[in-house]
């Protein structure tokens, strides 16, 4: 079902000009709420992922040609199109390779079952910074991370500009929301604060590959881990550097912790 829009007003296409990442988060239609993905290529991961397809919006050009497989996979799901003009009106829109698409969000994994078989887990505590959040997501996907955990003061990571950073590995690595730190010690995880203090191993430390299961804590940048996290870790870990360089971005930060704690 393809439908021609004149005008970005349009009511069909308030999904992805008008409502906010929280209205889609709460959108009654839905029960676990909507999210946004771009270009055709992120959309093929969501969509192997197991993601249902809500509504696509692209220019003219992609319906035959990048998008026509999404198209042709799902002939139920509306197809809104305007010329480039129009859709470039749209904040954000040209950087999505004319493509977007509003999919549904699945239910919430609980947290046992995510962490039964895991063996090298994130946790990113309070980072909100969605940009960091994707690439995160992208070095856990690519470095061996088995799921990533998130406090709830963290940006949601199926907001449109995360799951665009990320490259669409938000849909590979399994995530869920962490309300406790000790959960994490009752699924027999030790922890790894990435922390600069006195009392920091070096992230090169044998003791960290001998552990079997691990629970890599990554901070926000500026404020870094908050020093409660940082007392309750089994350990707090620096990263070795030079220069006088104290610190990386927290998501290069956790690139290389997660390559060098691999199993």
């Amino acid at each position: 079902m393809i439908y021609e829009i004149t005008s970005i007003e349009d009511p069909r296409i308030a999904l992805f000009s008008k409502l906010t990442e929280a209205q889609l988060r709460q959108r009654q239609d839905t029960e676990q709420g909507i999210f946004i993905a771009e270009s055709p290529k992120v959309i093929r991961v969501a969509l192997q992922a197991g993601y249902e397809p809500s509504a696509l919006l692209c220019e003219k050009k992609h319906i035959e040609g990048d998008a026509a497989d999404i198209i042709q996979g799902h002939p139920d799901m509306p197809v809104y199109t305007g010329t480039r003009e129009l859709l470039s009106e749209l904040t954000g829109y040209t950087l999505t390779r004319g493509v977007l698409c509003a999919m549904r969000r699945k239910p919430e994994p609980l947290l046992d079952e995510i962490l039964k078989n895991a063996r090298r887990v994130c946790v990113i505590d309070a980072v909100c910074d969605t940009t960091n959040i994707g690439a995160i997501f992208r070095s856990a996907a690519a470095l061996g991370i088995d799921c990533v955990l998130l406090t709830r003061s963290s940006c949601d990571p199926l907001n449109r500009r995360a799951i665009r950073v990320s490259m669409g590995t938000i849909f590979l690595v399994p995530w869920t929301w962490l309300d406790d730190y000790e959960a994490l010690h009752r699924m027999g995880f030790k922890t790894a604060a990435m922390a600069l203090t006195d009392k920091s191993i070096s992230l090169d430390d044998p003791i960290l590959k001998q552990q079997e299961h691990l629970a890599i804590i990554m901070g926000t940048e500026g404020e870094g881990l908050p020093q409660e996290t940082i007392e309750q870790a089994d350990f707090t870990v620096r990263i070795p550097m030079y220069h006088q360089v104290d610190s990386l971005n927290v998501a290069a930060a956790a690139a290389v912790a997660f390559w060098e704690l691999r199993v």
